[in-house]
């Protein structure tokens, strides 16, 4: 789709569906590269002895939060990112979160249901138009003419 053949109202929704995939990809690649061990943070082992999950099962949690992450960030695979965001969330609302309640302030599950309902929009709705996807879709478009 190309930008000038948008109407204001897609332009506007184009824009939300953006802004709420970067706030995600934010944070899903921050955290993912920490659980893994790739800038810093506490690597898998540790990850997986904070939260009482076995090793493998850190290790996709991280994977999932690095590829949800750049596909939010990218809008390429972003339906299946967003499914991979609500899973881990719901994940961590029910192990982590729940106990404590909602505020944040209690390390409650309050941010963790925004990451996993920003996760829902992105399955039920895609990336929308500003994404490599559509990018390299415009791209093919131009050349096949």
């Amino acid at each position: 789709m190309q930008w000038n053949t948008l109407s204001l109202t897609e332009k506007q929704e184009a824009l939300a569906l953006l802004s709420i995939r970067l706030a995600s990809a934010a944070a899903f690649l921050y955290h993912g590269t920490h659980i893994l061990g790739i800038i810093g943070g506490p690597g898998i082992q540790n990850f997986a002895r904070f939260t009482h999950l076995s090793v493998p099962i850190a290790f996709l949690v991280g994977l999932g939060e690095l590829c949800g992450g750049l596909a939010m960030l990218t809008g390429v695979l972003a339906r299946l990112g967003g499914g991979v965001i609500s899973i881990i969330m719901l994940g961590a609302i029910v192990l982590v979160h729940w106990s404590k309640g909602f505020d944040i302030t209690n390390n409650g599950y309050e941010y963790a249901l925004t990451q996993l309902l920003i996760g829902v929009a992105i399955l039920i709705r895609g990336a929308g138009p500003i994404s490599l996807v559509e990018w390299f879709r415009a791209k093919q478009t131009t050349q096949s003419s």
